[in-house]
């Protein structure tokens, strides 16, 4: 059958279609007709009282013929993305495309879905409040039940009828977006198996003789080839080269020479890098970086941009000619580009204002062979390009590639040779105990050798696409990485660092907004984490995009992780699990002021114990958070049920053992909840004594005094009685018991006590030091001091200083104390001196206060 009969049967077809489509729209409309206007005489219904009168026939028939034309409408938008999606993919399923093809068809296929996505949103709620607008007639009475009235009957046929016409309409477009999904998915898949079998498809080495007499039998064709093209340029310039377009390629090219002459000298003058700086702020490097690659790269783009311009105006030579002036151009660009960038971050001859440290002659050394490559791989660039134009034959294009990827591998080998020569050399003269600064480590040297490798073996075997691959995706990971580097710096300098000291933009915003310094702080160290992450995402699908990942496939996994996905039944989004946290959130922060105004205004204002006071806030914040929960549980879609056959699951293992594990578990959640101990704690549990340094989920951990490190479960700190002694502050008591003989003064003790209290510098004047006569006993009068200080941690110290001040005041005064256990005197002896000079009395004080200082 011929191709105009073929057409003929197509057009045939096609009419008799749309014939069909308009009899069967014509013949609903006959049916839908009668029965809008048959129902409009009934409408007055006096007998039936006003509630349950319906509304007219046409007030019901306008809302239900409006929504079946929008569903009408939508409908017919899905069904001509569904002749769409079958169409690509009876083409995915016929002959094998190119790369170019199947991503061309993939970019058509991405708007598709989000067009379906925008009508399956849009008939959602229509399909919400269709269910419940039908839900409100309640359900068909049953058989042996009055029936309904004719009106309730139509009313329902037709809310059951855009119920139904709603839900088809939805489960259609779901069905299309999988389908379109899949498409995606398929044409992904086809792209990286097209990939990787170019790339590992081996041929003949760059050692086989079979190559170089294939290449040696080409030449003559390929010249004859190059000769026709180039006679066809020079005629078509021969035939378009007006005065006026030499004129203006002239200025174009002059302008670009300009530009590209000029910007070794612009760059030094606007932005200065002076060497008597010897440690310029960081941002100030960053701003003289940035300018550097502005002014370094920019006019050397601009000039290729106008010359390029002026070139496709001009129409001088063929299209296939006019890929390898592009080459050209951008090419220059390009070396323009990286050489701006090394100059940037390593900057030669200026050490002072490099962003990574490394020496002058690593800087200048990466300098050269970083240009050196990049002008290497565009010359590449352009040959193949011109290969491509002339239709070179296959020989000559893998020669080609085989020789510069080669050629490539060795300069970085000559590099990593030099670098590997330097520093043996430094070591060598400092001796081996010398810290050196290693420009290029050895993993990354080890990764360079291991590229070499690679590419001279893939030359050698065949595989000259694997070798070419892999020196292009080291020459663009190296550019990524280096304006990565860039980037996180900007990033971490102008966003978390504007927002760090007592800079103009952190006063601006304390004065306007209130927020705290710490906060600002802690906002830019977040914000900068964001901008940091999202800068390493961008680059990771950049190196990706060569491997045939797109950001199509990234994007897809990211929206769908953040939109949600089914795990069997259960729908896991993360995007509601954000919501649900902030309304549990937003849920707590509510119920903490209303316990805050509880607190402070309602209740001080009533007559109610301050124990019934309590128990209103507690119960009010139990409330709150209870409430909280449920909303928070309520968007995620859990269900009282589920949480209930949790709660079952868990009771059953609870039951089997775990009440401890569980019992020390809740406690730890209450311990960080309430908060009855802090970490920096100083405690009492039981016997021991110490600081709290860690709570866990299960234990807390509590250094004691000798160093020693005491795990206590979590349930015996909610369960037992706890010491806190710096619960409310960290002010510590200091008590000093003084015992003085009976017939010492009362009244000069005291203020001996009392004077050397208040003349320690750590001893607090609010609360005043007190002295409290104790007890009187046969032999003694005891007397305690009281006093305070600011930290409790110096409690024992100032103890200690206080009982030696009052000894050196008690031995002043000449008080002293009898021997508790000497037998007293007779009437008539007087106490005899002991061989060093003093009474039995103060010798016995003396060691009855060092005693109590000891403890």
């Amino acid at each position: 059958m011929t191709g105009i009969g073929l057409k003929r049967l197509l057009s045939a077809a096609i009419v008799a279609c749309s014939l069909a489509s308009g009899g069967f729209a014509l013949a609903q409309q006959a049916q839908t007709a009668p029965r809008a206007q048959a129902p409009a005489p009934q409408a007055p219904v006096p007998q039936a009282p006003a509630p349950q009168q319906p509304a007219p026939p046409a007030a019901q028939d306008a809302p239900a013929m409006a929504v079946s034309a929008e569903t009408k409408a939508a409908r017919a938008k899905l069904d001509g993305f569904k002749a769409d999606l079958d169409q690509k993919e009876l083409a995915l399923q016929g002959r094998s495309q190119s790369d170019v093809e199947l991503q061309n068809l993939r970019q058509q296929i991405e708007p598709i879905i989000a067009e379906i996505r925008v009508v399956i949103d849009e008939q959602t709620p229509k399909l919400e409040a269709s269910r419940q607008r039908l839900s409100q007639l309640g359900p068909k009475p049953a058989s042996g039940q009055p029936e309904e009235s004719a009106d309730v009957a139509k009313d329902r046929a037709d809310r059951e009828a855009a119920v139904a016409e709603l839900d088809e309409t939805q489960r259609l477009g779901r069905a299309l977006l999988v389908q379109a999904e899949q498409l995606s998915a398929q044409i992904g898949d086809l792209r990286r198996t097209g990939f990787a079998r170019a790339l590992f498809e081996r041929g003949d080495g760059i050692l086989s003789p079979n190559l170089w007499m294939s290449v040696i039998q080409a030449i003559p064709s390929e010249l004859r080839a190059q000769r026709i093209v180039l006679t066809d340029a020079l005629e078509q310039m021969q035939r378009t080269a007006t005065l006026g377009v030499l004129l203006l390629l002239g200025l174009a090219i002059g302008a670009a020479v300009a530009l590209y002459v000029s910007r070794r000298s612009i760059a030094p003058r606007l932005v200065r890098r002076d060497p008597a700086i010897a440690d310029p702020s960081r941002r100030n490097r960053l701003m003289a970086a940035v300018g550097v690659l502005v002014l370094g790269a920019g006019p050397a783009i601009a000039g290729s941009w106008i010359v390029w311009i002026a070139f496709d105006s001009a129409d001088l030579v063929p299209p296939r000619l006019e890929e390898v002036m592009k080459a050209l151009l951008g090419g220059l660009a390009f070396i323009a580009f990286v050489r701006a960038l090394i100059d940037a971050i390593l900057a030669p001859g200026h050490t002072s204002w490099r962003l990574i440290p490394v020496r002058d002659v690593s800087a200048t050394r990466i300098m050269g062979f970083s240009v050196t490559l990049a002008t290497v791989a565009i010359v590449e660039k352009v040959i193949e390009t011109f290969n491509k134009a002339v239709a070179a034959v296959l020989p000559i294009t893998v020669i080609t590639r085989a020789v510069f990827a080669l050629a490539m591998a060795l300069i970085f080998a000559e590099l990593l040779r030099r670098f590997a020569t330097s520093e043996n050399q430094d070591e060598n003269c400092l001796g081996p105990y010398v810290a050196q600064d290693v420009d290029i480590g050895g993993p990354v040297r080890s990764i360079g050798w291991f590229t070499v490798a690679v590419v001279i073996g893939s030359v050698i075997s065949g595989y000259t696409a694997l070798a070419s691959f892999v020196v292009g995706q080291a020459i663009s990971i190296s550019l990524v990485i280096a304006m990565l580097i860039l980037c996180i710096t900007l990033a971490d300098e102008f966003i978390a660092g504007s927002l760090r000291g007592q800079s103009k933009l952190v006063t601006t915003l304390q004065a306007n907004t209130g927020i705290r310094r710490r906060s600002l702080e802690q906002i830019g160290v977040l914000a900068s984490g964001v901008a940091r992450l999202a800068l390493i995402v961008i680059a990771i699908l950049m190196v990706l995009l060569p491997w045939g990942i797109e950001s199509t496939d990234v994007m897809g996994s990211l929206r769908a992780l953040f939109f949600g996905f089914n795990v069997g039944d259960l729908t896991i989004s993360l995007s509601s699990i954000l919501i649900a946290a902030l309304l549990f959130g937003a849920g707590f922060t509510v119920t903490r002021i209303i316990q805050r105004w509880l607190d402070n205004t309602f209740l001080p204002a009533t007559d109610l114990d301050a124990g019934l006071r309590n128990s209103i806030r507690t119960a009010a914040g139990y409330v709150g958070i209870i409430t909280a929960g449920v909303l928070a549980f309520t968007y995620l879609g859990l269900s009282l049920e589920r949480v209930t056959i949790v709660a079952g699951a868990l009771s059953v293992g609870i039951g089997f053992g775990l009440q401890s594990i569980v019992n020390n578990f809740i406690s730890g959640l209450i311990l960080l909840w309430e908060r009855p101990i802090r970490v920096g704690d100083l405690v009492v549990v039981g016997d021991a004594e110490g600081y709290v340094r860690r709570i866990n989920v299960r234990s807390t951990e509590i250094q004691t005094g000798d160093r020693a490190t005491l795990i206590v479960p979590n349930s015996n700190l909610i369960s037992g009685v706890v010491r806190n002694r710096v619960r409310n502050d960290r002010v510590g008591r200091v008590l000093v018991t003084i015992p003085v003989p009976r017939a010492s003064d009362p009244d000069q003790v005291a203020e001996i006590m009392r004077t050397a209290a208040l003349a320690h510098r750590e001893v607090m004047t609010e609360p005043n030091p007190r002295v409290l006569f104790k007890k009187a006993t046969e032999n003694t009068i005891d007397f305690d001091l009281i006093c305070f200080v600011d930290d409790i941690d110096a409690a024992g110290r100032v103890s200690s200083d206080i009982y030696f001040e009052i000894f050196r005041g008690l031995r002043k005064a000449g008080i002293g104390m009898p021997a508790p256990s000497a037998p007293e005197p007779e009437e008539d002896e007087e106490p005899k001196p002991d061989e060093s000079g003093k009474d039995g009395n103060e010798e016995e004080t003396l060691t009855l206060l060092k005693d109590k200082s000891r403890a």
